[in-house]
């Protein structure tokens, strides 16, 4: 049943895993955006804002392009290595400003953005060389680009960012195919021209892209579709006025009201410009976050080796040591998520560990119904032959009872009604039922009150057991002194009968005896049949207690000794003792 309900546990939790689900896709990326470790700018970047107040400075929206050239050349002249401008100039200025804006952009490095739309205009290819097979990357939906007068003096870059599944913007290509071959992002743009290179290198494997280069630049490791993660650096920003841009490269954005969008990220509302910096930044920091292809194939390593340990120790261990070694195990699976996503290595294990819980909990739940059928089943087979107490001590500590079978070394009392067939000829039915169950009754109680287990009633008979099914001090003086006890009560009760008792002390195996449907705790063995001759030699011998020598050895009390039996399947006769006048 267990192994049953653990397969389809199993399955049902590792589907939204292996199929990357939307809402599991969502809870892993804000775990990622909740333990990514901040990390701090490159010191090559500056962020120039142009406010709502410089707009009206200016005598509003647009800027003239004689504006732009002049706050271009006053950033070369503070020291500015480079001007990144995330702002498309599709078409022509109306102010006549194209030849001085195209003039200051030549004075330094300097980037031009260009934004996704549903053309088909793309633009020039950017030289690249492929390790591996020309596979994988993000299609471009086509291009706005800017005027040809710009281009001249300007890099361009594509300012995309995409957004994923929840709607934040967090991972950015490097690089965008087109039908013709490969264009660049605007951050990864940036980084070529300072670096002064031409050329891009591509590593691709079986899944798509895996690596991206630039000349004098570390390769960046990037997901199948060129994607990188972007770490949302804290890039120094600037104004117009103060300008602090000296040996830096500018990224240059509007952030009055209504003029770029904002877009959602980890860290609130960022304008293009703040996302193209962010995107220059991560590239440039060493052992930067990311998804590798294997990631997947991970994660499902990690979910089916801590889901089947979780299972496991609950179900061999037991539950307190089980929850023990269950606890250490999710805490183990959370350092190590924890650990994996500080070193910038994206593997996520928070489905696993929701996944552990409900295991966890489903196998607490299981043996916990376990255990509460075991007491209950206790509770039904000895609740009418042990005292509460007993029974108590049983269902607390189940282990106690070995219901598979023990052999045990014990005391057997049996008991039987004198003259009981006599009796049931000259009274009613009814009178003899209410005698006999008053008969058992007293001796039940006194079979319980000295420790014993009531085995079972035969007719007129009873067995009962001293020392199982749980340990009972000095049973054989016990079994003695309730002999002795239950003879006294039916003679002060006066109910006209008269019984015999014989004990015996010896090994038996004692457990469930019965068949697959219906058994019985009880003892079997030769001890038991010689407890059971007794009582039936107290006929024959006179006395209302016969006691074998095993059992009269076991106690201090004063016993008289009897003509030693011959008794059935027994070679020599045995030595046997009753009670002097049944006076303990």
């Amino acid at each position: 049943m267990k192994k049953i309900v653990f397969a389809v546990l199993f399955t049902v939790l590792l589907l939204p895993l292996a199929f990357q689900t939307t809402p599991l896709e969502i809870l892993k990326l804000k775990t990622f955006d909740t333990f990514l470790p901040e990390q701090q700018p490159s010191g090559y970047f500056s962020i120039l804002n142009i406010t709502e107040k410089d707009i009206a400075n200016e005598g509003g929206y647009p800027l003239s392009r004689q504006t732009l050239a002049q706050i271009q050349i006053n950033l070369l002249r503070k020291g500015a290595i480079g001007v990144g401008w995330v702002i498309a100039f599709p078409q022509p200025d109306r102010f006549g400003g194209d030849f001085e804006f195209t003039e200051a952009l030549g004075f330094a490095p300097s980037v031009l953005a260009m934004y996704e739309n549903d053309t088909d205009d793309y633009p020039s290819t950017t030289g690249t060389v492929i390790l591996g097979e020309d596979i994988g990357g993000i299609q471009a939906q086509g291009v706005v680009q800017n005027i040809e007068a710009l281009k001249q003096n300007a890099s361009q870059g594509i300012a995309v960012a995409r957004p994923e599944v929840d709607s934040l913007v967090r991972r950015l290509p490097l690089l965008l195919r087109t039908p013709d071959g490969w264009v660049p992002s605007y951050g990864t743009e940036v980084l070529k021209i300072l670096a002064g290179a031409d050329t891009y290198v591509i590593k691709t494997n079986e899944n798509g892209l895996e690596e991206i280069r630039v000349k004098g630049i570390p390769s960046v490791p990037v997901d199948s579709f060129g994607r990188k993660w972007v770490s949302w650096v804290d890039t120094p920003q600037t104004t117009l006025r103060e300008m602090n841009v000296e040996n830096k490269f500018v990224f240059v954005g509007f952030t009055a009201k209504g003029i770029m969008p904002q877009l959602a990220t980890p860290v609130g509302l960022l304008e293009p410009h703040k996302i193209q910096a962010a995107l220059a930044e991560s590239i440039l920091i060493e052992n930067s976050p990311y998804v590798p292809d294997y990631a997947l194939a991970v994660e499902l390593l990690i979910f089916t080796v801590a889901i089947s340990l979780i299972w496991l120790v609950l179900n061999v261990f037991g539950i307190t040591s089980g929850v023990v070694l269950a606890t250490f195990i999710s805490a183990l699976t959370a350092f190590s998520g924890l650990y994996l996503i500080k070193n910038g290595l994206l593997i996520d294990v928070t489905w696993t560990l929701i996944a552990e819980i409900l295991t966890g909990t489903t196998a607490f739940y299981i043996n916990y119904r376990t255990q509460f059928k075991l007491r209950q089943l206790i509770k039904k087979q000895f609740e009418h032959y042990l005292d509460p107490r007993q029974v108590k001590q049983l269902q607390n500590n189940p282990e106690l009872l070995k219901l598979g079978g023990e052999k045990r070394y014990c005391t057997f009392l049996f008991t039987d009604v004198r003259g009981f067939t006599a009796m049931s000829e000259t009274m009613s039915p009814e009178k003899v039922t209410l005698i006999m169950n008053k008969a058992l009754t007293i001796q039940q109680k006194v079979v319980q009150k000295h420790g014993g287990m009531v085995d079972k009633y035969i007719g007129d008979a009873m067995m009962a057991i001293f020392n199982a099914p749980l340990d009972l001090e000095n049973h054989a003086h016990k079994a003695i002194l309730a002999a002795v006890e239950m003879q006294q009560l039916i003679k002060e009760e006066g109910i006209g009968i008269e019984i015999g008792v014989g004990l015996n002390t010896g090994d038996a195996v004692i457990g469930n005896m019965g068949s697959d449907t219906r058994f019985d705790y009880t003892a079997i063995g030769d001890a038991v049949n010689t407890a059971a001759r007794m009582e039936s030699s107290c006929k024959e011998v006179g006395e209302d207690i016969v006691i074998t020598e095993n059992t009269a050895s076991q106690t201090q009390m004063e016993l008289k000794p009897l003509k030693p039996i011959k008794v059935k399947g027994k070679e020599k006769p045995i030595n046997i003792y009753t009670v002097n006048n049944h006076e303990v």
